[in-house]
């Protein structure tokens, strides 16, 4: 039960801003787990969370990742140099790069660890991204266009 909780826990912070116990708490239970905010706390102090700046000034839950932040970095300077256009088609994300970087920025998406995104496939200059949802690839649509305009 632990560990099916904590995955789900991981699943709600990756797809949602929560800022407080309490809300985690409430999308829990939403999800058919019965939790105490003391097992919530508990759960986010083994889980390792971090509270980071989300939008307009609020903070958000994120799951504490040791990889280097720089390498993060280069991921997004790839997705950027190598983007052209996206669009998409049910559940599936069809991105456009520059020719000869779909490898490369298929790659960077990887290692971005969306939640949402099972996986890619890659040709010369288009990528095949499968998403969990319809609703998850908007997600994931609105997350690369914040990425590439920032």
């Amino acid at each position: 039960m632990k560990k099916s909780r904590h995955a789900k826990i991981i699943e709600l912070v990756g797809r949602y801003d929560i800022e407080t116990q309490e809300e985690l708490a409430d999308r829990l239970r939403a999800e058919g787990y019965q939790v105490t905010q003391a097992t919530v706390s508990r759960d986010i102090r083994e889980l390792k969370l971090s509270k980071i700046a989300g939008v307009h000034g609020r903070q958000k839950y994120v799951v504490y990742e040791k990889e280097d932040v720089h390498l993060g970095d280069k991921y997004i300077r790839v997705l950027k140099d190598g983007y052209v256009s996206m669009d998409m088609a049910q559940n599936i994300l069809v991105m456009k790069t520059v020719s000869g970087m779909a490898m490369a920025v298929a790659a960077a998406v990887d290692a971005m660890k969306m939640h949402e995104i099972v996986g890619c496939i890659a040709g010369d200059d288009t990528i095949m991204i499968a998403i969990r949802t319809v609703d998850d690839t908007i997600l994931v649509m609105d997350k690369i266009k914040k990425l590439i305009e920032n």
